[in-house]
């Protein structure tokens, strides 16, 4: 705020708020502006997380903060007008507030903002704003205080960050690696190449606050000795890579960046935004390097790591967007103070995507240790319509599904693992009792099908096999050897293939055959599917009993599978029935079965 007499009005334009219309309610408020009737700062900031209730504005005045949900251009005006108007918080439409308990407080009980401390606090797009919340404090006092590449790598080490891309390798452990490289030239890469469906943390973090992950990478350089960062953001970020290189532009501008960056002679460290082809394989690293070399997104054999030879096979030090984001807050801090959170082996917080069938989707930051139902029912507000909470996916197609009855296990790298699962990068699918745990299998198979680069003949072809076994599965044509098969072709793609799309795509179809083999043998053995879910074994009924005739069903079905005449019970013929399920959602007496 400008003073303590003028209010301050900002909407959340992060991509998940822009697809609500957040852009409607923005340009709404420009106009209530103009016409004088209130007199208001307008202002703009990314996601705070809560994007279930897009578009969100928040109004800070005199007497503290309010934020708002689902402010769409036609009840923004009337809401805001009412607020600095009469001085009257609409609290149906309130959902967090330091003046009064929002309806939807819970949301943020029990996160550690850490990795997303800035975001929704400030305008992404502002270097001042950046600076006001500790933008560049980090490495600042780095060069200030004369610290050596090995006090900071000791930092990083103390801190007990582990690499939240996935794979959770001891962050200060990887860049004392190419630190001891004798090589002069040496590179950075921010790994932004986010590509698991239902994950959105990288993009948030990059939308909401670009200038911390800089700043990371300018630490990491700094410690490891490097020049040059990269990163590579996949180009269906565009407002994450529209934000990036604002940040990148304003940091030059400051000498933040460049030659003798931060007034520090001989540091000559930049960065630039490579943009990726949104091939799934280059989130793995050396498929990643060799896509900015320009190169076929392919991964190499390992040894040699890419922190001996990586980039233009130099030394390279890759960590994800994450990571990066947390680093400034632990010089800053303290190591002590991020190890102070999490459990023994996994420090600090971890950032998730809530998706799937969740009340509150969105993004939350939680300290390791907590468990996956107070994740899904604290901050997630349970299950959508009341229904039973069934699995979580946890770690995308790399990762694995957790069934309900091991919802108590903590969220720390050896538990999850322990479950079969992956701590992943951060995506946690929620599904409930009308999914069907093969198809779920199926739709990732298929996607890291698609995904494979084709180099190893294990993951090209053996993943399709898979994939064609979970389809006749579902189709109501499996067989009782089809178990042993996906098994057996599982363990050889996981022990064969080069990299970690094929060592850990069969993943899905191992975690639900563990906890979920009733399933498949209900598909295989009675042709029938537990969740209702898939259509090729079906079967639509009426009851007779509920029938009333209506002719609505017969009137909406789309081969003309329902016969009866108006005021008496109707009958569907099975053999026309093409089980799309138009009957059953147009009638409104419950007369139409599903078995």
């Amino acid at each position: 705020m400008k003073n303590n007499k003028t209010a301050k009005v900002i909407v959340g334009l992060g991509s998940c708020g822009i697809a609500a219309g957040a852009t409607k309610t923005y340009n709404k408020l420009k106009e209530l502006q103009l016409q004088g009737e209130v007199t208001f700062d307008l202002a703009r900031t990314s996601c705070i997380g809560m994007c279930y209730k897009e578009p969100l504005v928040e109004v800070q005045d005199a007497k503290g903060s309010v934020i708002y949900g689902d402010m769409t251009d036609d009840k923004v005006s009337a809401v805001i007008l009412k607020h600095l108007k009469e001085g009257v918080v609409d609290e149906t439409m309130a959902v967090q507030s330091d003046q009064f308990e929002g309806s939807e407080h819970r949301f943020f009980d029990g996160q550690v903002k850490i990795a997303l401390r800035n975001c929704g606090y400030m305008d992404p797009e502002s270097l001042e704003e950046a600076e006001q919340r500790e933008a560049y404090h980090a490495i600042r006092k780095i060069i200030g205080q004369g610290l050596s590449q090995e006090a900071v790598i000791k930092n990083v080490l103390d801190s007990g960050l582990r690499g939240r891309g996935g794979g959770g390798f001891p962050t200060g452990l990887k860049w004392k690696f190419a630190y001891q490289s004798e090589n002069p030239e040496k590179y950075i890469i921010c790994n932004a190449d986010e590509g698991d469906p239902g994950a959105f943390m990288d993009r948030s973090l990059l939308e909401g606050d670009p200038h911390a992950v800089l700043e990371g990478m300018m630490i990491g350089g700094y410690a490891i000795g490097a020049q040059t960062g990269v990163i590579y953001c996949r180009a269906e970020y565009p407002l994450a890579i529209k934000r990036l290189n604002i940040a990148i532009g304003q940091a030059r501008e400051k000498g933040y960046l460049g030659k003798n960056a931060m007034g520090k002679e001989g540091f000559n460290f930049d960065i630039y935004v490579k943009e990726g082809a949104g091939a799934f394989v280059c989130g793995e690293e050396t498929a990643l390097i060799a896509s900015i070399e320009g190169q076929r997104g392919m991964p190499r054999k390992r040894p040699p790591f890419p922190a001996v030879s990586g980039l233009w096979k130099k030394p390279t030090n890759i960590n994800n967007v994450e990571t990066w984001a947390n680093i400034p807050w632990i010089i800053n801090k303290g190591a002590e103070a991020y190890a102070a959170y999490g459990t023994e082996k996994s420090k600090g917080t971890k950032v998730f995507a809530l998706t799937g069938k969740i009340n509150n989707g969105g993004l939350v930051e939680v300290p390791m240790g907590i468990s996956i139902n107070d994740i899904i029912f604290k901050l997630g507000g349970g299950i959508q319509k009341g229904k039973k909470f069934k699995a979580v996916q946890l770690g995308g197609p790399s990762g694995g599904c957790i069934p309900a009855e091991l919802g108590h296990t903590i969220v720390d790298y050896d538990s999850v693992t322990a479950t079969g699962a992956i701590m992943g990068s951060g995506g946690m699918v929620v599904m409930d009792e009308t999914t069907c745990m093969i198809d779920l299998a199926k739709f990732f198979l298929h996607f890291t099908q698609e995904e494979s680069c084709g180099k190893c003949t294990f993951c090209r072809i053996g993943t399709k096999r898979m994939l064609e076994i979970l389809e006749r599965i579902t189709e109501g044509k499996g067989k009782q050897e089809d178990i042993a098969t996906l098994e057996l072709l599982a363990y050889q793609i996981k022990d064969n293939s080069l990299c970690g799309l094929g060592q850990t795509a069969p993943n899905p179809v191992l975690t639900t055959l563990k906890y979920f083999r009733h399933e498949y043998e209900a598909h295989i053995h009675d042709k029938k599917c537990p969740a209702k879910a898939c259509k090729p074994l079906l079967t639509y009924t009426i009851d007779a009993d509920k029938c009333t005739g209506c002719t609505v069903c017969a009137k909406k079905c789309p081969t003309n599978a329902i016969d009866g005449t108006r005021k008496e019970v109707h009958f569907i013929r099975t053999e026309a029935c093409i089980r799309c399920g138009e009957c059953y959602t147009v009638c409104k007496f419950d007369a139409v079965m599903v078995d």
